[in-house]
C-alpha cells in the first residue's frame, strides 16, 4: 500500500507538471502578455513587504508540498488517512482545477503578484467564475491543495495544504484593499459579487 501511494505521489507530480507545462504553452500562443506577467520576479511590481513575504509563503510551502506527501507516504511519518478521505480528495482536485485553469480563460490580469498592471490598462473582471466568487484562482488552488493531500493520504501534506489556505486567505485582505484604493470600479464589484472565495459561505 505505500509502495502504491508513493507511485500515485509520483504521478501526480508528473501530472501537475504536465499541466503547468500544457498551460505554459497556451497562454505563450493565446495571451503572451500574460504569461509574462505570471513570469514577473517577485518584488518587481511595486508589491508590499507584507505580501511579498506571503507569496514567498506560499512558494515555500508549495516546494514542501511536492516533496513531504511522498516522503510522508514512504516513510511513514504520519499515520494514512483512511480509504474515503482518498475518494473526497480526488472529487475536491478535479472540482479544483476548473475554476483555477478558467480563471486565466477568464481574467487576462491574472497576475500572481498583487499589483496594479497600469502599464497593461488594468480593469476589473467581473464575467465568468468571477461572476461567483472574488477570487476563483484562489479557491481553485485551495480545493487542489486539499484534495492533492487528501488523495496522497497524508496528514503533513494536508496541513501545507491548509498553511497555504490560511496564507490565501490572509493575502485576499490585503489583495482586496489595494485594489478597492487603486483600481477604478473594483468597489462596485465588491458590491456586485459579495463572496470573496466560497459561494454563500465567505
Amino acid at each position: 500500500m505505500a509502495v502504491g501511494r508513493l507511485a500515485l505521489g509520483g504521478g501526480m507530480d508528473l501530472r501537475c507538471l504536465v499541466g503547468v507545462l500544457l498551460c505554459r504553452r497556451w497562454l505563450r500562443s493565446r495571451d503572451p502578455a500574460l504569461l509574462a506577467e505570471r513570469f514577473r520576479t517577485p518584488g518587481s511590481g511595486g508589491e508590499s513587504h507584507s505580501d511579498l513575504a506571503i507569496f514567498i509563503g506560499i512558494k515555500v510551502c508549495g516546494l514542501a508540498f511536492i516533496y513531504v506527501p511522498a516522503l510522508d507516504v514512504r516513510f511513514g511519518w504520519t499515520p494514512r488517512l483512511p480509504l474515503w478521505s482518498e475518494v473526497c480528495g480526488a472529487i475536491l482536485l478535479l472540482g479544483g482545477s476548473f475554476p483555477f485553469f478558467r480563471a486565466f480563460t477568464d481574467n487576462i490580469f491574472a497576475s500572481p503578484l498583487v499589483r496594479i498592471q497600469s502599464e497593461r490598462g488594468q480593469h476589473v473582471i467581473d464575467t465568468g467564475v468571477y461572476g461567483f466568487v472574488r477570487h476563483p484562482m484562489y479557491l481553485g488552488a485551495s480545493l487542489v491543495f486539499v484534495g492533492g493531500a487528501l488523495l496522497l493520504g497524508s496528514i503533513s501534506g494536508l496541513l501545507l495544504a491548509l498553511a497555504m489556505v490560511g496564507l490565501l486567505v490572509v493575502r485576499i485582505f490585503g489583495e482586496e484593499k489595494l485594489l478597492a484604493r487603486d483600481l477604478r470600479g473594483y468597489k462596485e464589484y465588491l458590491q456586485k459579487v459579495r463572496y470573496r472565495l466560497v459561494p454563500h459561505v465567505w
